[in-house]
């Protein structure tokens, strides 16, 4: 792992946007790219004046949604039996796609939106949004917002990171390190507002029944 985050690291010091995009499409899979070595050391690279902040978030976003697509239209066009044959192929056991199926049958888009921002049910969430056909302009509304928001999230947290300790980007793991230990909060604050959602969806269908 310790040479994966080597190597992600050096496309986004050496690619720059592009490097960003490619990356961040790939985060949107199975395939095990998290943004928080994507954003965060493109975050370094702003607050150094090599990038815009703003790009970097346009860029990260861009590349998220892509990808998202990109898992989307595979998952429709293959269906659930041969996700399920060749799903290993890319990590994915039929253990945990019937977990993130699951969560899109209970939360629906609001599911989408907040899976886009929480760690690695972000890779896997397009998958059976594909599979049960979800309307995709609903899909990609939620996917560009949550995928912004945790573009957003994630560069905030690199920008502290080089005002707070600059040599991390030279250290790939004591990097994602520090962005996991200062990502907590906004993680609680992330998962407060699931939890409410939730409530509400309940209470929703409730009255509806």
């Amino acid at each position: 792992m310790h040479h994966l985050l080597e190597l992600w690291f050096g496309w986004v010091l050496t690619g720059g946007y592009v490097g960003i995009i490619v990356l961040m499409a790939m985060s949107s899979s199975p395939l095990p790219v998290p943004a928080e070595v994507v954003i965060p050391p493109a975050a370094f690279l702003a607050a150094q004046g090599k990038l815009n902040f703003a790009g970097v978030i346009l860029a990260g976003t861009l590349g998220a949604y892509l990808g998202a697509a990109a898992m989307y239209w595979i998952s429709l066009w293959l269906g659930r039996p041969l996700v399920l044959r060749f799903g290993r192929l890319v990590l994915l056991t039929p253990k945990k796609l019937e977990e993130v199926e699951d969560w899109l049958a209970r939360y629906e888009a609001g599911g989408i939106f907040f899976a886009r921002i929480l760690p690695i049910v972000r890779h896997l969430i397009s998958i059976p949004a594909g599979i049960v056909r979800m309307n995709f302009t609903v899909f990609s509304c939620v996917t560009v917002i949550g995928s912004a928001v945790a573009c957003c999230i994630l560069a905030y947290l690199g920008e502290r990171a080089y005002r707070a300790e600059p040599e991390l980007l030279s250290n790939p793991e004591a990097l994602v390190h520090f962005i996991r230990g200062q990502s907590r909060w906004i993680l609680l604050v992330v998962v407060a507002f699931a939890v409410l959602y939730i409530l509400a969806l309940r209470l929703m269908k409730r009255g509806s029944g």
